[in-house]
């Protein structure tokens, strides 16, 4: 930062996560600035519905049949463009969530947030910046003592702020609105072209396991619909044809003799589908909470497939370890290469979530998965197979992790440019 961009005379702001701010700017307490919204949606007046989202205040279908919506909205708020909404509930538990949106239309929230009306309507996208930069900061969840569950009006309306002048008020948040718009461009580009690479090596995956790695060999109808042409040399066979395949099991959770041991035991939540190999859990089993369950071990190498929601989800273990009854394993027989069928397996996720059923949450059964029909080459061509598809992901993978670091840089750059913008630390008029 130039010696042009910063204020030349600081005093202490007396409030801690801001530290010191321009000489000339004031400090006030919340209460002074704003009011607290308390205008109930009687005879449901007001219909456009309107949720608090990752920071974001969005539209909701208020006719939606989405279990989560309350019976009626006689009770929610009606806000105005410009509020301010801090959702300042569960604070012990969720420690990640954006907890400050600013409203842009007219519409009805929970009332059980707090919206706050600047008394000044041209403050608001600064008191905004100020209160998301403090919410990053984790300052809420400082605030009170004890465990909290939530703050209240009463108890926040006493936060000091750090205000500038009138005209730099709104030049600051003219600022940011124009640089973090420039950044968020450049983040949505950038998480679009992530999904793009993610594609593209479904696609080289696809591809690899039903049409092979040679592009000269002779193709003929597998006859299934979803694998099309297979290569003349190939055969399709059903997935038990390949593996002995067996369930998990969950010992007792009430039981802590069961819990604690060196067995490790693993649900589909332990592994993504991205990464091939899972090698820790959760949670580790005792000889006796293993015994107890009727639990299996499964060899190192095996195939771990999650056969409820998100159902297709695949991993090969590299230690030999248990699985709950969200599992399938997968033991491999000798005409199986288990990186080639765990390839083969990711790339038909959509038509196991088909053959999914069930309705508090969607499952696979054991035997619909036994008798999925894949490709199936040659064990000396799987082994190809495998090693073209591990290099070929493995550059793609290093690509979409170069640009997620860059989300992430950019994210922090975002925040740290809005912090130091509010606080008086970068100036901009």
């Amino acid at each position: 930062m130039t010696s042009s961009s910063r204020y030349s005379e600081m005093k202490h702001s007396g409030i801690e996560w801001v530290g010191n701010i321009p000489s000339h700017w004031s400090v006030k307490t919340l209460n002074q600035l704003v009011s607290q919204v308390k205008n109930k949606n009687s005879k449901l007046e007001e219909k456009n519905l309107l949720s608090l989202s990752y920071g974001k205040i969005k539209r909701k279908d208020i006719n939606s049949s989405d279990g989560l919506l309350p019976a009626s909205f006689d009770g929610y708020n009606i806000i105005e463009a410009g509020d301010i909404v801090l959702r300042l509930t569960d604070l012990q538990n969720d420690k990640t969530s954006l907890r400050v949106g600013l409203a842009t239309e007219c519409g009805i929230i929970t009332s059980a947030y707090i919206t706050l009306r600047p008394f000044d309507v041209k403050q608001s996208k600064y008191l905004y910046y100020l209160l998301h930069s403090f919410d990053i900061k984790k300052g809420f969840y400082g605030m009170g003592s004890g465990v909290r569950q939530g703050l209240n009006f009463s108890e926040v309306k006493e936060l000091r702020i750090a205000l500038p002048s009138q005209d730099e008020i709104e030049a600051v948040a003219s600022y940011l609105d124009v640089k973090c718009a420039k950044i968020d461009e450049v983040i949505l580009e950038t998480k679009a072209s992530i999904e793009n690479y993610k594609l593209w090596r479904a696609s080289i995956i696809f591809e690899a396991v039903t049409k092979g790695i040679d592009f000269d060999v002779k193709m003929k109808v597998s006859g299934i619909e979803w694998i099309g042409n297979i290569p003349a040399n190939w055969n399709t066979r059903k997935i038990k044809h390949g593996f002995s395949i067996f369930s998990g099991a969950t010992p007792k959770s009430d039981n802590p003799e069961y819990w604690d041991g060196d067995i490790i035991w693993i649900t589909p939540a332990d592994y993504k589908t991205e990464d091939m190999y899972v090698s820790e859990g959760r949670k580790n089993l005792t000889q006796l909470g293993y015994a107890s369950c009727g639990a299996t071990l499964v060899p190192a190498g095996s195939i771990i497939f999650s056969k409820r929601a998100p159902v297709g989800k695949v991993a090969i273990n590299s230690k030999e370890l248990c699985t709950n009854q969200g599992c399938l394993s997968c033991v491999p027989n000798e005409t199986v290469s288990g990186e080639f069928f765990y390839y083969a397996m990711s790339a038909f996720t959509d038509q196991f979530e088909l053959m999914g059923s069930g309705t508090t949450f969607k499952e696979i059964s054991a035997t619909s998965f036994a008798n999925f029909v894949l490709p199936y080459p040659k064990i000396k061509e799987q082994h190809r197979i495998a090693k073209y598809l591990n290099d070929v992901c493995s550059h793609i993978t290093s690509l979409i992790t170069e640009k997620e670091s860059l989300v992430c840089e950019l994210e922090a750059y975002k925040q740290s440019l809005i912090h130091e913008v509010v606080t008086g630390k970068r100036k901009v008029v």
